[in-house]
C-alpha cells in the first residue's frame, strides 16, 4: 500500500500538466520524505546479510553414533585443532575426538576417549591448550584429558586427573575464561564446585544456592561472575569466591521447559525459555535491576529447549534448537528493541546437538563469522556463516581483536581474589596455534591437606597452591599413555608410601593400573 502512494506519486509529478513549479516543488519533498521513511524502516547493520551454507559431504564426519543420553547439553565441543563428539558406547561413557581435517568416513575401530563408568553428559576444551579437554559423567565425576598433538591412535582410559566432589551426575563443565587450570563442574546434587586443576582440589563448593537442577551455567567476559539457570524457574548471578548470590529473578521463564541463560560482553544476561502457554522465548536482562527485562520476545511454539551461542565480538547471538532444523541468529544492540532479528539458516534435518568454533579458528580470508558443527544421528556437518564481501582484504570491522589462548591469571591469582580480561589477539594474518605445554598436575601430600571443598572457604587465608620439589616426582613408564600428563607421587618408599600415593593418585597405581 505504502510502495503504491510513492509510485502514483511519482507518476503524478511527471504525468500531470498544469502544475506550478512551487506545486511540483512540494510534491517532489514529499515523495522524498516518503522514502526516506522506507529507508529508515530497514534497519542498518553490517550483519544484516549474513547467510549460513552447510559444507559438501565429503567434508563432513560420517558414520557417527552420537550420543543418545537424554540431556540437553551441546554433545559437541570444538576448537582450532579437534573437533570432540559424544557417542554411544556400552559399558560406559565415551566421546570421539578427530583432529578438523580427518572428514568423510570415520571407522567403528576408531579410537576413543573411553575412561568414565557411566554416559558422558557435557565436554569442554580448555581455551587455554587445545589438548586439553574436560568431561563430566554419569558416574559422578569430571575428568581432564590430554589429546596427543596429532589425535589419538589408541583409545585413551587414562585421565590426567579425576575430580571428584559431586554425589550425583555432572551435567555441566565449564573452563574459566581467563585463569589457567580453574574448571567449574555443575551436577544433579544442585550444587557448582569450583577446581584449581593444577592440584586436583575443590576450592569452591556451592552446595546451598539451588534447590533444584541447575540447567546451565556461564562465566563473564573476565571470569568474576557466573550465571546459572535452574529449574526452581530462577536465574541467578553469583560471585563464586565471595560464595554470595548478586541478583536473582525468580520466574525469568514461567514455562517448566529448560531455560538456558548466558553472559554478555557488557555485563547483561541473555536467557532462553518458555512461557506458561508453552511458547519459545527469549529475554535480555540487567543483573542490576532484575524486576523486569530489557527486551523480551516470543518465538514460536516449538518444544526444543534452545542453546545460545554468543559471539562477544560481533554481538551476534545463534540459537540453536535441539530438535529444530534451523539456526536463528540475532543482534544485540543498544537500540530498542535491543535484540534485533537478522536471519534464519533452514535445512532438512533436525539437530541433535551443536558445536561452536572459537573465533581464532575461522577462515577471515572469507569473511567467516561463525562455523557451526551439527550433530545429525549418524554425522557431523560443519555449517559456514559468512558475511557477503567483495573485497579480498582484511575485513577489520568483522574481526576486531577477539581472545587469544593465552591465559591471563594463574589459577592461584584469581583464587586469591584477582581479575582479567582476556589477552586479545588480532586475526589480520590469520591464527597460527602455537605449541602447548603440557597439563602438569602435582597433588598435595593429603596427609598436610584439610578438606578443601568447604561450604564457605577463607580465600584470604587460603594459601598458594605450591609443591614442594623435594617430595614429589612424575610417575613415568610402563601405563602412561601417549600424550598424556603423568601425576606426580610422593617420594616416599613403605607400605604407607604405596597407600598415600595409590590415594593421591584417585585410587591409580604409579603405573596407570587400578
Amino acid at each position: 500500500m505504502f510502495k503504491a502512494s510513492v509510485t502514483s506519486g511519482v507518476h503524478s509529478s511527471h504525468g500531470e500538466e498544469g502544475l506550478t513549479p512551487l506545486m511540483e516543488y512540494s510534491r517532489g519533498l514529499i515523495i522524498s520524505s516518503q522514502l526516506n521513511t522506507m529507508r529508515r524502516v530497514v534497519r542498518q547493520s553490517k550483519f544484516r546479510h549474513v547467510f549460513g551454507q552447510a559444507v559438501k559431504n565429503d567434508q563432513c564426519y560420517d558414520d557417527i553414533r552420537v550420543s543418545r543420553v537424554t540431556w540437553d547439553s551441546s554433545f559437541c565441543a570444538v576448537n582450532p585443532r579437534f573437533v570432540a563428539i559424544i557417542v554411544e558406547a556400552s559399558g560406559g561413557g565415551a566421546f570421539l575426538v578427530l583432529p578438523l581435517h580427518k572428514t568423510g568416513r570415520i571407522d567403528k575401530s576408531y579410537p576413543t576417549v573411553c575412561g568414565h563408568t557411566g554416559p558422558v553428559l557435557d565436554i569442554d576444551w580448555c581455551p587455554h591448550n587445545d589438548q586439553v579437554i574436560a568431561s563430566g559423567s554419569e558416574d559422578c565425576t569430571v575428568m581432564v584429558w590430554q589429546i596427543p598433538e596429532n589425535g589419538l591412535t589408541l583409545s585413551l582410559t587414562e585421565p590426567v586427573v579425576v575430580l571428584e566432589g559431586h554425589s550425583k551426575r555432572v551435567g555441566i563443565v565449564a573452563w574459566h575464561p581467563t585463569a589457567r587450570n580453574v574448571l567449574l563442574s555443575a551436577g544433579c546434587d544442585n550444587a557448582i564446585i569450583v577446581w584449581n586443576v593444577g592440584t586436583g582440589e575443590a576450592l569452591i563448593n556451592l552446595d546451598e544456592m539451588h534447590s533444584d537442577v541447575i540447567y546451565n551455567v556461564s562465566w563473564n567476559r573476565n571470569g568474576s561472575l557466573i550465571c546459572t539457570a535452574s529449574k526452581d524457574k530462577r536465574v541467578r548471578v553469583i560471585d563464586p569466591r565471595k560464595q554470595e548470590i548478586v541478583a536473582e529473578k525468580e520466574k525469568a521463564h514461567e514455562g517448566a521447559r529448560p531455560m538456558r541463560a548466558i553472559f554478555l560482553a557488557d555485563g547483561n544476561v541473555f536467557t532462553t525459555g518458555f512461557s506458561r502457554m508453552s511458547e519459545r522465548q527469549l529475554a535480555l536482562w540487567n543483573p542490576k535491576n532484575m524486576q523486569e527485562p530489557i527486551a523480551l520476545h516470543e518465538m514460536d511454539t516449538s518444544n526444543g529447549v534452545l542453546l545460545p551461542f554468543y559471539d562477544p565480538d560481533t554481538s551476534i547471538i545463534y540459537l540453536c534448537g535441539k530438535g529444530d532444523s534451523s539456526i536463528r541468529y540475532f543482534e544485540i544492540t543498544d537500540e530498542s528493541p535491543y535484540v534485533h532479528y537478522l536471519n534464519t539458516f533452514s535445512s532438512k534435518e533436525p539437530q541433535r546437538g551443536m558445536g561452536y568454533m572459537p573465533k581464532r579458528g575461522l577462515d577471515v580470508n572469507k569473511c567467516e563469522i561463525a562455523r557451526f558443527f551439527k550433530l545429525h544421528e549418524r554425522k557431523c556437518e560443519p555449517i559456514i556463516m559468512t558475511v557477503p564481501r567483495k573485497s579480498d582484504l582484511f575485513q577489520d570491522d568483522l574481526y576486531p581483536d577477539t581472545a587469544g589462548p593465552e591465559a591471563a591469571l594463574e589459577a592461584e591469582e584469581w583464587f586469591e581474589g584477582k581479575d582479567a580480561d582476556p589477552i586479545l589477539i588480532s586475526l589480520k594474518h590469520g591464527y597460527i596455534p602455537g605449541k602447548n605445554r603440557d597439563l602438569k598436575v602435582v597433588k598435595k601430600n593429603i596427609l598436610d591437606s584439610k578438606p578443601s571443598a568447604n561450604k564457605k572457604c577463607d580465600l584470604i587465608n587460603t594459601p598458594k597452591k605450591t609443591a614442594d620439589p623435594a617430595s614429589v616426582v612424575r610417575a613415568a613408564g610402563a601405563g602412561a599413555t601417549p600424550g598424556s600428563c603423568p601425576l606426580a607421587i610422593p617420594l616416599w618408599s613403605g607400605p604407607l608410601a604405596s597407600t598415600v600415593s595409590t590415594v593421591a593418585t584417585g585410587g591409580r597405581s604409579a603405573n596407570g593400573g587400578t
